[in-house]
């Protein structure tokens, strides 16, 4: 099997040996460095308010694909592909188109486009759930004192690496990590892909030395660790696990699924608010939504939606192709 054109070869990290458990062949945590403390139960509610303030901020820059260094035209381009984007949200995610155009007659164009956005991104929240979870056990992690480095990766690939010691080893072992929350975040056909890409970005980590294991990592949902075959029950990766919850906590946080769960009930009970992602919609994605509800000749002078006949046939029709806005009036 080749990950990107790199030889996979088995990684010489300790495995059980023992062929009656059903954990054979899987990673041995006997033989690696153990935990040495954890964060103490009364710090544990800050580090969680943070990991949350941190996926909120992570959830904001996802809606609008903005990087902090983008320039004037970087911005605009981002912008320009955001409201496009929100257009066609608009367009396809409509249940009743009867009924919704209905209820959008007389309103703004630029309400019911902020409206939409916040809906919109409200599909995000379950990735925001997986970034709240990847910044927490980082920041456990680092407290345990059973790993030599922990860092965030932020890629596509994997969202984390951990690198600790083997016991009777001079090399350590490299772990990396991507982050889900259920097993069904990804579709049955994407997992070689997705395997494939994570265990080529290992090998090709220069920074590595020592073995390493993969490790995707279902942060809410309970079970033990499984291994991913093909149809003829071989190996997709001999260096790829699956950890469930009730795994993953205890090795990275020193603290059990429950207890993680319990301590996050009572911080969102005691900060209702936490959770919610403020989101201001600029104005630029705003004006090219308008733009386009002009372009279909949607509503009136005044940006609002005038004819709801006009909407439902706009809602029924397939989907055409728009063209990228230039010199297109700011106000």
């Amino acid at each position: 099997m080749a990950a990107q054109g790199s030889k996979i070869i088995v990684q010489g990290y300790p495995r059980i040996q023992d062929e009656t458990s059903k954990d054979y062949g899987l990673l041995d945590d006997r033989e690696l460095a153990q935990h040495k403390s954890k964060v103490p139960a009364k710090e544990l509610p800050a580090l969680i308010l943070i990991a949350i303030e941190n996926a909120n901020r992570k959830s904001g820059r996802a809606m609008l694909n903005v990087s902090p260094d983008a320039d004037e035209i970087e911005l605009a381009e981002a912008y320009d592909a955001v409201g496009r984007e929100l257009f066609e949200y608009f367009r396809q995610y409509t249940s009743d188109p009867a009924s919704f155009a209905f209820q959008l007659k007389g309103r703004n164009c630029r309400d019911v486009g902020a409206e939409q956005f916040r809906n919109k991104a409200l599909q995000k929240e379950r990735m925001n759930s997986g970034w709240r979870y990847q910044y927490l056990a980082i920041d456990c992690a680092q407290r345990t004192g059973r790993f030599k480095s922990i860092s965030e990766l932020g890629l596509r690939e994997a969202d984390f690496n951990a690198v600790l010691d083997i016991k009777k080893s001079s090399k350590p072992l490299s772990i990396y990590v991507s982050v889900k929350n259920r097993s069904n975040t990804i579709g049955g056909p994407d997992w070689p892909g997705a395997i494939q890409a994570l265990e080529a970005y290992a090998i090709s980590d220069k920074n590595r030395r020592g073995p390493y294991i993969c490790i995707f990592a279902f942060v809410m949902e309970s079970g033990g660790r499984s291994v991913k075959r093909t149809k003829e029950k071989s190996l997709r990766s001999p260096n790829t696990e699956l950890w469930a919850s009730d795994y993953f906590w205890p090795f990275f946080a020193n603290y059990t699924y429950e207890e993680i769960m319990q301590t996050v009930l009572q911080v969102l009970l005691a900060h209702p608010d936490a959770e919610k992602v403020s989101l201001e919609v600029p104005n630029d994605v705003l004006r090219v939504f308008e733009y386009r509800c002009r372009e279909y000749d949607l509503v009136d002078e005044s940006g609002n939606f005038n004819d709801p006949a006009k909407l439902v046939s706009f809602f029924c029709k397939p989907r055409r192709g728009t063209r990228k806005l230039k010199n297109v009036k700011k106000n």
